[in-house]
């Protein structure tokens, strides 16, 4: 099996380098959607071993391909305001070929929007406390079923609908890891109770919102669109290419009896780096060389830690699980350098987000999306190098935090001069905050560091070994660190109920 790890690590490292190889050589400059290239030639490398389904790989290669082509053909260029969103045409394209290519999907899906219909209650009591700030930070578009995230209002009225239960799985899927729309639950309410609607009729308009994205995703989306300003490509024109190029993919998957709940996952989450993360926004973030210095050194822990322990894994999911975990204790340590740690940042960032939600309460949907990643990442971190700490103690052994039995290999941090020497980057006297306050803006935006393009890489590899089973979303708890650092949430948890 090492070899099959050994490959999965390749390709996932693969994509990571190219985001970040190009990054570095382009910060600071005019971003290009050729500049995503690079990613493309890397997603193209990936092939399916023994054991693993060809149509898994090949859904995630035409993707990436397709999204690539569609976009080169309508524009040169994405706005920063328009970059966020690049990966959330894909899952209405994806729903839309389900139903036509199977009418006992599509009829799930239509009782699935007449129960939307019945559930005022659900929708109007989980906008009220996303608009109040009840749950404390979340995200609305969480893989998981934390409180306040979409996917835990379409779970609660999922076990409601009397459809099968693939079906039920497929639609929870298509809003976790899959991104159906841009919409979040309770946007709709929010900006409509400060507009001065009651509150009986900001839900009804709410559900109406729910209901459209499920109806007619691609024609809810390309609305949604309108409604945000978007002007980098015809976003109409983008969802019909895709479509006409990844349409024999996705015919494949479903013969290969792929799981719906994968199909409509799969598409989504590895495009973003075409625009997203290899985008304007990124280079202009990059041009702070410990910015850059933090995501080449977090990078650098997770690609030595996964090859230097790769005969020790015994399953797939211990790969993502040692990828993860060094990239969070990285950043931990990166953090800790200067006096900080997760529990501090969680407090600091679960007060500002309650100031945030008086100061914006028609604050977007997924504002503190990133600041939650952030938080869960760095809380993880936290615990797996706080049991190192304990565990060398006042001797002179070296600090060795181990992730699934595997020691994770931090020399990249403390070899990198960019971050071993904040003194060139603030009054050197006094330059005890530098490293800190560059993972601060990273809280904004951690893609590169949780990291996601090596997660959707290695998530298609473990669902080409487990195509039957719906991967997402996660059915465990998260380990939310607002939730077990500050915030009390727990009960309001779905992830045990999960259809």
């Amino acid at each position: 099996m090492s070899e099959l790890y050994r490959k999965i690590i390749a390709e996932a490292m693969g994509v990571q380098r190219a985001d970040v190889e190009t990054i570095k050589k382009k910060r600071g400059s005019e971003c290009v959607l050729t500049d995503a290239e690079a990613y493309v030639e890397a997603v193209k490398k990936m092939m399916p071993a023994s054991g693993q389904s060809e149509a898994v790989i090949n859904l995630h290669k035409a993707s990436v391909v397709s999204h690539y082509n569609a976009l080169k053909s309508l524009t040169n260029k994405i706005r920063p305001e328009d970059d966020p969103f690049v990966e959330h045409y894909q899952t209405p394209v994806v729903l839309e070929i389900l139903c036509d290519e199977d009418p006992e999907f599509e009829k799930s899906l239509d009782a699935f929007v007449t129960q939307i219909g019945k559930s005022n209650v659900i929708i109007g009591r989980e906008s009220a406390r996303r608009y109040a700030g009840f749950y404390g930070p979340t995200c609305v578009v969480d893989f998981a079923l934390i409180p306040g995230s979409t996917s835990a209002v379409v779970n609660q009225i999922l076990k409601k609908t009397e459809i099968p239960e693939a079906h039920k799985k497929a639609i929870l899927a298509a809003k976790s890891w899959g991104m159906n729309t841009s919409y979040g639950v309770g946007e709709v309410f929010a900006t409509r109770v400060e507009e001065g609607d009651t509150l009986a009729d900001a839900t009804e308009k709410e559900v109406k919102q729910v209901q459209e994205i499920y109806k007619n995703p691609v024609k809810a989306q390309a609305e949604l669109m309108d409604g945000a300003g978007h002007t980098s490509f015809d976003v109409r024109k983008y969802m019909d290419k895709y479509r006409e190029h990844v349409l024999p993919a996705v015919k494949a998957a479903i013969d290969d009896k792929v799981h719906y709940g994968n199909i409509v996952t799969i598409p989504a989450y590895c495009v973003g780096d075409i625009g997203h993360h290899i985008a304007q926004s990124t280079y202009n973030m990059c041009k702070d060389d410990v910015i850059m210095a933090t995501i080449d050194a977090v990078t650098g822990v997770m690609e030595k830690t996964l090859d230097a322990n790769v005969d020790k894994m015994k399953s797939e999911f211990d790969i993502l699980s040692v990828a993860t975990g060094a990239s969070a204790c990285a950043t931990e340590y990166i953090l800790e350098l200067d006096g900080f740690n997760a529990p501090m940042m969680v407090d600091l960032l679960t007060k500002r987000f309650h100031n945030f939600v008086q100061l914006k309460p028609t604050r977007g949907a997924a504002a503190e999306l990133h600041n939650c990643d952030f938080m869960d990442m760095l809380y993880r971190g936290w615990k797996i190098l706080d049991r190192a700490r304990r565990s060398k103690a006042g001797s002179d052994r070296k600090l060795v935090p181990k992730v699934a039995g595997c020691e994770i290999d931090l020399s990249p941090i403390y070899e990198n001069e960019v971050l071993m020497n904040p003194q060139w980057y603030a009054y050197p006297a006094c330059a005890i905050t530098v490293r800190a306050s560059a993972l601060m803006r990273l809280s904004d935006y951690p893609c590169l560091l949780t990291s996601e393009p090596v997660t959707a890489t290695m998530m298609t590899n473990i669902i080409a070994l487990n195509k039957k089973w719906a991967a997402a979303p996660v059915r465990a708890c998260k380990d939310c660190a607002a939730a077990c650092l500050v915030d009390f949430r727990h009960q309001y948890c779905e992830y045990r109920d999960a259809v």
